[in-house]
């Protein structure tokens, strides 16, 4: 299929240079050009606007970094809604806050553009090697147009009901993610304070029922210092969190342990580790228990010296 892919940010070229391999045509732009150069020498053909990118599109796939800005792109002044063709349908991998999710296919209805919210579950490695999970949201008629798309970069897509169901099973997803990677951090940390050989403890966690996902992503780079380049940055999960603690809040249901997790990204971004990978909450954590004074700077031109506290 011919699609304009909009936003090519870590997860975005990731999912573009994925639907290029899976034999997509894809059409990239990004407000930043230097990604555009960068997409191009994976097989995405540079555009030099968002009309340029959706001209001779079947589909557009949007990977921004919140559903704000993915607000003005649909519905704007000079939006998707001002110019794509009707018949054609967004599939908009946005982590979002479900209202402007469901505002934006409203909007998008109007123009006759059909809308997905495709949530996606994974890294940008993840994205690149076809792995990410898939919660999708919106009718049958439009998931359907966009399922070959989403196969591209999902080994599984879950229809989960209508537009903003995405939305909000991807933030629940994010939700238990969140707690289970400061939960990593946590106890490497107190290994690490008790003298014990952190492989060998990460080994023996991964082996028991205290095994999640979260210790292979991040376990060996939490252990390594390895918190950059980034596959995902600290600073889009403080942005997912806040919509978690929303989403929970909005509902009335308990967040207390997302909070928590949150306070330690907030410390994090503090030390001015926004930039660097999601795995960096261990640093936070170990300068709670007084173990290194990483300066950001060191973080974020690869492993730093550490100095015991």
């Amino acid at each position: 299929m011919r699609v304009a892919s909009i936003g090519l940010g870590l997860m975005g070229a990731a999912l573009a240079a994925r639907m290029v391999e899976a034999g997509h045509d894809i059409s990239g732009y990004d407000v930043d050009e230097t990604r555009v150069d960068v997409a191009s020498a994976v097989g995405v053909n540079p555009a030099a606007s968002m009309a340029e990118a959706v001209s001779a599109a079947e589909a557009i796939v949007l990977s921004l970094p919140t559903s704000e800005i993915g607000k003005d792109v649909c519905l704007g002044p000079a939006g998707l809604a001002t110019f794509a063709p009707a018949g054609i349908v967004v599939i908009d991998t946005t982590t979002a806050r479900p209202t402007d999710t469901i505002d934006i296919a409203a909007g998008l209805a109007e123009a006759g553009i059909g809308f997905v919210d495709a949530t996606v579950s994974g890294n940008s490695p993840m994205a690149a090697r076809g792995e990410l999970i898939v919660m999708a949201g919106g009718s049958a008629t439009d998931i359907a147009l966009a399922t070959p798309i989403l196969e591209a970069f999902g080994r599984s897509v879950h229809h989960v009901g209508p537009v903003g169901n995405g939305a909000r099973t991807k933030l629940l997803v994010n939700h238990a993610l969140g707690i289970h990677r400061v939960a990593v951090a946590e106890v490497l940390v107190v290994a690490e304070k008790a003298g014990l050989d952190l492989d060998l403890t990460l080994e023996v966690l991964q082996d028991s029922a205290a095994y999640s996902k979260a210790m292979d992503i991040w376990g060996e780079r939490m252990i390594a210092g390895a918190h950059f380049p980034p596959f995902g940055r600290l600073k889009l999960t403080r942005k997912d969190i806040g919509l978690i603690v929303d989403q929970s809040d909005d509902v009335g249901a308990s967040a207390e342990l997302a909070r928590a997790a949150l306070a330690v990204v907030e410390e994090a971004m503090v030390a001015g580790l926004g930039e660097a990978d999601n795995g960096v909450v261990m640093e936070a954590i170990r300068r709670r228990a007084g173990l290194t004074r990483f300066e950001a700077s060191a973080i974020l031109d690869g492993p730093g010296e550490e100095s015991q506290g």
